[in-house]
């Protein structure tokens, strides 16, 4: 999976994109942990963590889902520092910084 063409934006442009589809997945539980994560964290993530969460983004939902709630297996392709990041912020109280 390659990020889309949006890493040409200007960084905040890009961001805001980035939220906006984070919130607008289509499964509701999915739109929840991706648009709050996105919410708590994208403003500081510099461009190659851009393009990792934004990859993530082309996961569909019933399978991220299944592998963030359910322990479903993770692809090697998709198995990496930001997944794990979401990873854990899934399993964090919304609250917790």
């Amino acid at each position: 999976m390659e990020p889309d063409n949006d890493n040409a934006l200007p960084s905040d442009i890009r961001r805001k994109k980035l939220k906006f589809r984070a919130w607008h997945r289509g499964m509701k539980e999915m739109d929840i942990i991706l648009g709050n994560f996105a919410d708590r964290h994208l403003d500081a993530f510099d461009a190659p963590q851009l393009d990792s969460f934004e990859m993530l983004l082309h996961v569909p939902d019933q399978a991220f889902y299944s592998m963030l709630v359910h322990g479903a297996d993770v692809p090697a392709e998709i198995d990496g520092p930001m997944f794990r990041r979401i990873f854990e912020f899934a399993k964090a109280p919304l609250s917790a910084p």
